[in-house]
């Protein structure tokens, strides 16, 4: 039998007990989002992301970004794609930009810096995949 992973309800998430590896696990992307922009951490940050999914070789999290906030510098130890679900993302990458609007994706090779400016409010998908 398969082990099921699963988060605890925290103060800032108290609602927050959910499975994020198991055999199978049902992800209502609509729901997440919904959730991240009525919990406290949205009304007081420029973000608020949820793990959806872990293990030891993939990871999903939802991320909601105000206009203009910003993620400098990010790179990750696998495979990772940026899937925009809600508003405009402009993405930096090796001294070019792209700007991404809803349905757009961008996949990176391990270890490549890049930089996320939110051009509106936007949701975004991040996708890593560990070799």
């Amino acid at each position: 039998m398969e082990d099921i992973k699963s988060n605890q309800a925290t103060e800032n998430r108290p609602e927050g007990d959910r499975i994020i590896d198991a055999p199978y696990v049902f992800i209502d992307t609509q729901n997440f989002i919904d959730q991240l922009k009525h919990e406290r951490s949205w009304e007081k940050n420029d973000r608020n992301g949820i793990t959806v999914f872990k293990s030891e070789k993939l990871a999903i999290v939802i991320t909601a970004l105000r206009t203009n906030a910003f993620v400098q510098d990010y790179s990750v130890n696998g495979f990772l794609t940026i899937q925009v679900l809600e508003g405009q993302v402009d993405v930096k990458a090796n001294d070019k930009n792209l700007s991404l609007t809803v349905g757009q994706s961008i996949v990176f090779h391990p270890h490549l810096s890049h930089s996320i400016l939110a051009i509106s409010d936007a949701v975004i998908m991040q996708t890593t995949v560990h070799q």
